[in-house]
């Protein structure tokens, strides 16, 4: 935890920021719904390693900027696509419907859309905290 304290002569002191927090917002956001289309969507990060062996597969690290999985599916035809969502539907604990590579289809890098969340409230912690957990287990 690391604490910003502003300064003598400034306005009423901040809250202490949990950078950790900040950071792992670049790998898991949220995004609110609006009028028209109330729930909200979860954005994860991904880097994908296509064609590992299948005792390597699973999620391999939650980074500041990404969530590292590694797949068994080779790189062709979508199959490493569908196995990344297999994965994170199996993860997380929803249904593959929920999921869709929104950018990356063609790489290693990939955006992934967690939609249909009607309270985001805790949820990119819980997110976190379900990945981190699957990366430690493999």
């Amino acid at each position: 935890l690391v604490t910003i304290k502003p300064h003598s002569n400034s306005s009423p002191p901040s809250p202490p920021v949990n950078f950790s927090v900040v950071m792992a917002s670049a790998a898991v956001r949220f995004v609110a719904g609006t009028k028209k289309s109330p729930l909200g969507t979860l954005y994860l990060q991904c880097h994908v390693k296509p064609g590992a062996s299948r005792v390597r597969e699973g999620v391999m690290a939650v980074t500041e900027g990404s969530v590292e999985l590694c797949v068994a599916a080779q790189a062709r035809e979508g199959e490493a696509n569908k196995a990344v969502l297999k994965l994170l539907s199996e993860v997380l604990g929803l249904p593959k419907s929920d999921l869709a590579i929104t950018q990356g289809l063609k790489s290693r890098d990939k955006t992934v859309a967690v939609s249909n969340f009607k309270d985001p409230s805790g949820l990119i912690l819980r997110v976190i905290d379900q990945l981190e957990r699957a990366a430690k287990t493999e």
